[in-house]
């Protein structure tokens, strides 16, 4: 009896490979200790410059801020797709939801809070390549 075994697929274009997040605590704490750089209704950026030859991303939602597990997962799926889809220069971004975004009472998820949030994530890296400290050399 032979063992077919069938292929990992390769790398799809929404992944997001390891590199390309913060995912150290000494990482978060050294973008965390500096001011923020860019605000929304709910979110907050913070960003500094890395030596890397990519940008990377952490993203924190906490648990009393966005009570149910899908709204936070939503909101971290919603950030890196954009992320990914933005061409940043080689900076570590953090961004935090400084905000509620629902109650427990309110749907996990509705299309009105999924269109919000992401007309604010695409505030945030829209913004982030035109900061004065940020811009490409």
């Amino acid at each position: 009896m032979t063992d077919v075994r069938t292929p990992l697929p390769a790398r799809q274009a929404g992944d997001f490979p390891r590199d390309r997040r913060i995912v150290k605590t000494d990482e978060f704490s050294s973008v965390f200790r500096l001011r923020p750089v860019y605000r929304t209704e709910h979110f907050v950026l913070y960003a500094r410059r890395n030596s890397l030859p990519q940008a990377r991303l952490g993203v924190v939602a906490a648990k009393r801020l966005a009570p149910r597990a899908v709204t936070r997962n939503t909101i971290k799926r919603a950030t890196r797709e954009l992320f990914r889809q933005a061409e940043l220069p080689a900076v570590d971004c953090i961004v935090r939801l400084s905000r509620p975004v629902n109650t427990r009472k309110d749907p996990a998820r509705s299309a009105s809070v999924k269109a919000t949030l992401r007309a604010e994530l695409m505030q945030l890296f829209a913004f982030l390549p035109s900061a004065p400290a940020f811009a490409r050399k």
